[in-house]
């Protein structure tokens, strides 16, 4: 499944959603996470309910949570998730270091062949960002 998350980039620094405790200090956690649900609720990114159930079969490859645990998480906390591994990876990636559109998608994808960073990330042919949830 993809997710166009081009308004997302544009608009929303990643650190706010995903950041250490040597970043953003002991509440780093707890305040990333209040971050991405408001994010969530104000701007949900799975918005049918085939992409909540994809999602969570996604995340159960993660092996951090039981399904029990998943099949529990309320759409919002679903979305919150999502935000947070969208972050991490754009972070990973030094998306958040520059603009948007001055970010280098070819040496992206190179890191990405070599298995160096995630690669969940990219950029279509119409310009539009998206986030590949999948094995």
């Amino acid at each position: 499944m993809e997710i166009d998350i081009t308004d997302f980039v544009m608009t929303n620094e990643p650190h706010f959603y995903s950041a250490s405790i040597a970043e953003s200090g002991p509440n780093a956690g707890p305040n990333t996470w209040r971050n991405a649900m408001n994010e969530a609720k104000e701007k949900p990114l799975l918005t049918t309910p085939d992409q909540i159930k994809e999602f969570r079969e996604y995340v159960k490859g993660y092996g951090a949570w039981d399904d029990e645990a998943i099949a529990a998480w309320s759409d919002d906390e679903c979305n919150a998730l999502l935000i947070q591994l969208i972050s991490s990876d754009m972070r990973e990636a030094g998306m958040d270091d520059c603009f948007p559109d001055e970010f280098d998608w070819t040496a992206y994808r190179q890191q990405s062949e070599a298995g160096e960073i995630s690669g969940n990330v990219y950029k279509a042919d119409g310009g539009r960002i998206w986030y590949y949830i999948g094995n």
